[in-house]
């Protein structure tokens, strides 16, 4: 059995990881850190847990686990692991922000496994991607490593409450959410990096905008995103681009049909949908925030690490009703 940590256990993203791994059937969860709540019981704070386990928080780290997550607040990731030593056969993945851009202070591999996944099976240490990046960057990676991105992206996004995390702000309050539709650091969004960087790995001459509006929604999971930019072949040739790029993805497909979220809420998947009119090529993109754009994509990695099935505890049903 793998034995694995969990750092900063009380937030969305370790509440999906937690549900996952409780029932992984090759994972065992060792500990569940947290300096806000040790000594409670998970079921206090992730309260659907009641009857499923009786882990309670801790302060105390097991640095021989096999695997360890990092849920941690933006910029919090590499503050810990300076303060703390892991083994040397402790693997990391890491679902902040911190190592997300390649750099020669850190040998983190970005976690996109449509993308990276021989890099991944090899990796000890993962920098697992946003989730707005991974919901965009799927959405036209076929495009780049055709070398076909010769425009501006133009992006237009939605994304749940949970995208905000726990923390309580002005925007994230129910009286706020509830009935409301807004955008939000447009043209400016720190996923905009990491999505320009997977572009250029398989792309290197992109040099066009990505322009991204994202928008927060009134409902609680999910990431909707609509993404055009010209294109030249006809609606034909670009599912055979596409459908070539993805013909041994686990867990991102397409399909002819209308999307909306209930298709894959609670799952692991992302489904493209592709449209032409005109010159220009619309991809709509659809993901779970906290599972494909997070902690279900962890859970992906950490199979790939291991020389695991790649969607081994990973047979998660949206819940369409």
């Amino acid at each position: 059995m793998i034995e694995a940590g969990i750092i900063g256990g009380a937030g969305y993203t370790a509440g999906e990881l937690i549900r996952i791994l409780l029932n992984h059937p090759e994972v065992n969860l060792n500990f569940v850190f947290s300096t806000s709540q040790p000594g409670k019981p998970i079921h206090s704070i992730h309260q659907d847990l009641i009857g499923e386990t009786e882990i309670q928080f801790t302060d105390v780290i097991n640095t021989e686990v096999d695997v360890v997550f990092l849920c941690l607040g933006h910029g919090n990731s590499k503050k810990f692991l300076a303060e703390n030593q892991f083994s040397q056969k402790t693997k990391i993945v890491d679902l902040s922000t911190d190592f997300r851009q390649k750099s020669d202070d850190h040998n983190f591999v970005y976690g996109l496994p449509e993308l990276n996944k021989e890099e991944i099976e090899k990796a000890n240490f993962i920098a697992n991607p946003g989730c707005f990046a991974t919901a965009i960057t799927l959405a036209v990676l076929p495009l780049a490593k055709n070398g076909l991105l010769k425009d501006d992206v133009h992006v237009n996004a939605v994304t749940g409450a949970t995208g905000a995390g726990t923390s309580l702000s002005a925007t994230t309050h129910f009286t706020w959410r509830d009935n409301n539709f807004s955008a939000y650091k447009s043209f400016e969004h720190q996923h905009l990096n990491e999505i320009g960087q997977s572009l250029k790995q398989l792309q290197p001459d992109h040099d066009a905008e990505v322009n991204f509006i994202p928008n927060r929604g009134n409902f609680s999971r999910g990431i909707h995103a609509t993404a055009y930019t010209k294109f030249e072949g006809s609606l034909e040739e670009a599912k055979k681009l596409y459908s070539e790029y993805y013909k041994d993805s686990a867990f991102t497909f397409l399909t002819d049909e209308d999307l909306h979220l209930k298709q894959v809420v609670n799952t692991n998947k992302c489904i493209l949908r592709l449209q032409k009119f005109g010159n220009k090529l619309l991809v709509t993109s659809v993901i779970d925030n906290l599972l494909k754009g997070a902690s279900g994509q962890a859970v992906q990695n950490v199979n790939l690490m291991f020389g695991m099935d790649e969607k081994m505890g990973l047979n998660l049903k949206a819940n369409y009703f």
